[in-house]
């Protein structure tokens, strides 16, 4: 029996991940397509007038098989894959597109919801029951819509415009076709990624190699080589591999082959390269844009974000560049002068020295680094301590329950509960690299959350997926503060999910404007150099010993160390990603240069040849953030215009605490997101916080408003 086919009998209807065959996607995805084609059907024939019932609401209950088979397929895709998962995404992506398209660019189901839509578009004919035309008719209005309600009519009708849906037929046929090549271009992006870091490994056999890397960054790379069932030590293109080798090892030509492998992955002929993928991607977007009535992509995606328009997400980034880039030239020649105390002044900073040379100023300085840090963030009590957090400001708690089938033998699973014993979701926690996973970090959903008409509250069931460093034979699983933090943002995305309290799946949790879902998530980052907050949990994974109140002080000390250089390369991310969906022509650019001269406004280092970013940027290439990787800067002001309140009020404040629960984490996106942020803080958010707390002063930026 197929397992989708199934009732689960598992807790909280949890899929049965021990159950699951490879054969049983691609039958279930086909069920699905041919049940929710059903379910068009009967809509579209239905004899009754459309109303927001039979048409808005119908569409929007619609296709639960499909949408829970592709939930769960995709996400192992990235989390859990395989030779054969991956060939069946190539087979099914394109077959899956070309059924959502079929749907979106129906035209008698766009007649159904464009004529729900007109009922409710005459102004104040919803709530006023005495409405009448101009013409001095009666009109009787249709029953009054919720907040929510009118959100998913306006959601939905603007997506099926935003498809295509009132074009004519050969464009309607076009759109179709690039919806096709798209869903095969993310996935081989994708893949041509994953194969070349996997392909990758740095393999030392002689001890003296390894000069300079801590003994967690050596153990790691001998554990590594053993699994690999090799002699000595292996150092791959995963971050928590990498990071420490360019960091720590004294041996600059290792450096620079390890630094060299990974900023040229996709540029070597043959089937992995990305360059052409990349040109395909952009270029079908433009198209898309084009043929939808707008200049260019950024257009496009930006009408429907916080931004709304290209001039106000480069307003932003130069404000940056302007505050920022003063104090990032000063940093870099602050590491350059201490590269060359150290090695004579005819040393010529590279790219694979910052990291080197930028740890050693940071010791001479604060006397602190990262390995400093790692006895003391041992995984399980970081885990235990962000729960506890979550627990201080929101009352929930978690109980783990191996009864729960995971997807692999690394995830635990939790049942998470409010403070009143209410049961909010399940949270599957997902911590270590392996082959089949894809690299960085990131929040998804196996099921949303929804609450039907008859007031079941159905909870979502949400993971947490990163890439920490592994715990070896002789050691625990020992974190950087930058993992910790990078656990803050990932968890601060699944509370979002968490918390969400919608009618409908399609507007609930994380489902908001993508310049707006990096809030929640960055709000949480600042907890990460809290004194307070650091106490609960940091203690040496060997003795027990807190950490003690110097090393925490250093910590907050050296937070804005190098923050201007941190910053620029964020904005050069931007202004590439800008660059890219900013185009009005097709792209026959070198791929390199392009991105050189695209970036050259935030760059700080020079451009090492045959190194190039655009063919492994996942984010906007296959990630969805295609014309909005902005949305992290963006949504750094709110985090910070956000947590200066809680600053003003006590960073684990119940009250504040509730308030951002209340009118941000679970209203998912039933109203603007500005809305919700002023219903929050009282007014707008300014740049003020951000450049506060990062010790910037740049008078003329000061009360910049985001949204100008």
């Amino acid at each position: 029996m197929n397992i989708f086919f199934e009732k689960y009998n598992t807790p909280h209807q949890a899929f049965p991940f021990d159950r699951v065959k490879l054969e049983d996607y691609e039958p279930a995805m086909r069920r699905g397509m041919d049940e929710e084609n059903k379910e068009m059907e009967r809509l579209i024939n239905n004899p009754e007038p459309p109303t927001f019932s039979n048409t808005i609401e119908a569409m929007e209950r619609s296709g639960e098989l499909l949408g829970e088979v592709t939930e769960i397929f995709f996400n192992l895709t990235s989390a859990e894959t395989n030779d054969e998962m991956d060939e069946l995404a190539e087979k099914m992506s394109p077959i899956l597109s070309d059924h959502a398209n079929n749907i979106m660019l129906n035209p008698k189901l766009f007649q159904r919801v464009e004529a729900v839509y007109e009922q409710y578009k005459r102004d104040g004919c919803h709530e006023n029951p005495d409405y009448s035309e101009t013409s001095g008719n009666p009109v009787t209005p249709p029953p009054p819509l919720s907040i929510e309600e009118r959100q998913l009519l306006n959601d939905t009708y603007l997506g099926f415009v935003r498809s295509g849906a009132n074009l004519p037929q050969d464009k309607r046929d076009r759109l179709k076709e690039i919806g096709n090549a798209m869903s095969r271009l993310d996935i081989q992006f994708s893949q041509n990624k994953l194969k070349e870091i996997n392909a990758f490994t740095l393999h030392i056999t002689d001890p003296a190699d390894l000069d300079g890397l801590p003994a967690t960054a050596i153990d790691a790379a001998r554990q590594a080589a053993k699994d690999k069932k090799k002699d000595g030590w292996l150092i791959t293109l995963h971050h928590p591999s990498m990071s420490p080798f360019l960091t720590y090892s004294t041996r600059r030509q290792l450096r620079k082959q390890l630094w060299m492998a990974y900023n040229t992955i996709c540029t070597h002929p043959g089937k992995h390269n990305n360059t052409e993928v990349v040109r395909r991607i952009v270029d079908l977007c433009r198209e898309e844009a084009q043929i939808l009535g707008y200049k260019c992509y950024a257009d496009f995606v930006l009408e429907e974000r916080m931004a709304k328009n290209r001039q106000a997400v480069y307003k932003l980034l130069h404000q940056l560049i302007d505050a920022y880039k003063p104090t990032a030239l000063k940093e870099l020649e602050e590491v350059q002068r201490h590269a060359r105390e150290i090695e004579g002044n005819d040393f010529e900073l590279q790219p694979w020295d910052v990291a080197y040379y930028t740890n050693k100023l940071q010791e001479k300085l604060y006397n602190i680094n990262s390995e400093m840090l790692r006895p003391y963030l041992e995984l399980s009590k970081v885990k235990q301590g962000v729960f506890n957090l979550a627990t201080r400001l929101y009352g929930i708690t978690f109980k783990l329950n191996k009864d729960i089938p995971a997807y692999h033998p690394d995830v635990d699973v939790y049942e998470v509960f409010d403070h009143d014993g209410t049961f909010l979701a399940l949270l599957y926690c997902d911590f270590h690299p392996r082959e089949g996973k894809k690299a960085g970090a990131w929040m998804t959903s196996f099921r949303g959350q929804s609450i039907d008409d008859d007031g079941t509250n159905h909870r979502p069931h949400v993971s947490l997926v990163m890439n920490f460093t592994k715990p070896t034979d002789t050691q625990p699983a020992l974190l950087t503060l930058g993992e910790v933090e990078t656990f803050l943002h990932e968890f601060g995305h699944s509370l979002h999910e968490i918390f969400s309290q919608c009618k409908y799946e399609e507007l609930s949790g994380t489902n908001v404007y993508w310049d707006f879902v990096e809030l929640p998530s960055q709000f949480m980052e600042n907890y990460c150099i809290e004194k307070d907050f650091l106490a609960t949990f940091a203690r040496h994974y060997e003795t027990g010993e807190p950490m003690p109140d110097t090393l925490i002080d250093r910590i907050a000390a050296s937070r804005n160390f190098c923050v201007a250089m941190a910053c620029m390369r964020q904005v050069s991310f931007c202004l590439l990603d800008m660059a890219y969906y900013t185009l009005d022509h097709p792209l026959t650019d070198d791929i390199e240069t392009f991105e050189q001269n695209a970036w050259k406004e935030a760059a700080i280092t020079p451009h090492i040849p045959g190194t190039c970013m655009s063919v492994q940027f996942s984010h906007i290439m296959a990630g969805g953030y295609s014309a909005g990787y902005y949305s992290y800067k963006w949504a750094e002001v709110l985090d910070a215009d956000a947590f200066s309140l809680f600053k003003q009020n006590g960073i684990f404040d119940r009250k504040t605490a509730q308030s951002f629960r209340d009118n941000i984490l679970s209203r998912g996106a039933t109203e603007h997101p500005m809305t919700l942020y002023r219903r929050f803080r009282g007014a707008e958010p300014t740049i003020d916080a951000l450049l506060k707390r990062n010790g910037i002063e740049t008078p003329g930026t000061q009360g910049t408003n985001t949204t100008a």
